[in-house]
């Protein structure tokens, strides 16, 4: 493990708080259901998620959370299905990211622009999965739903068990 001082210092913190404390201890860890708990996101990112739709909906576009926390079983499930290019669970196990999607007559679409989405995930604070936070590069995989609070290149370390970002800790920095 990383020294605790040197992560302080770079704005993250050691694993050991929300995803331990919270997202490990909750029944659904294992759950093979989609699964939109606000409650299973960091307060940082469920703040920015609900700052995202509540804007949204001021412009007259109805979003809704339709997938917060993931479990490995699920990912699997997915990448079986061909829904998803990853085998092993990303940052949404770890309370980090959700998928926005709009609301259509009730019901979940996919459908769309979503474009509207990168401008708003980065004003409050989010990497949205259409530009993974670098507009100006090629991407070979784009998530037009996805909005995430950590860095792709910060993303190793989290799944190493490495570190977890802090309050302070921002994708933009």
């Amino acid at each position: 493990m990383t020294d605790p001082v040197w992560l302080k210092d770079q704005g993250r913190i050691a694993m050991g708080n929300f995803f331990e404390d919270v997202i490990q201890q909750d029944p659904r860890y294992n759950s093979t259901d989609p699964i939109s708990d606000l409650n299973l996101l960091e307060p940082r990112t469920r703040a920015a998620v609900e700052a995202i739709i509540s804007e949204a909906a001021a412009n007259g576009i109805d979003l809704m959370v339709f997938e917060t926390y993931r479990s490995q079983d699920l990912q699997e499930i997915y990448f079986a299905r061909g829904v998803t290019q990853l085998q092993n669970v990303g940052v949404h196990h770890y309370g980090l990211a959700a998928d926005i999607v709009k609301v259509v007559n009730g019901e979940p679409s996919w459908d769309g622009d979503f474009s509207f989405l990168g401008p708003l995930a980065e004003k409050h604070g989010l990497i949205w999965g259409g530009d993974w936070g670098t507009p100006d590069q090629p991407h070979s995989f784009r998530d037009y739903v996805h909005v995430q609070r950590i860095r792709v290149a910060d993303q190793g370390p989290l799944f190493r068990g490495e570190w977890y970002p802090d309050e302070q800790y921002s994708p933009w920095a």
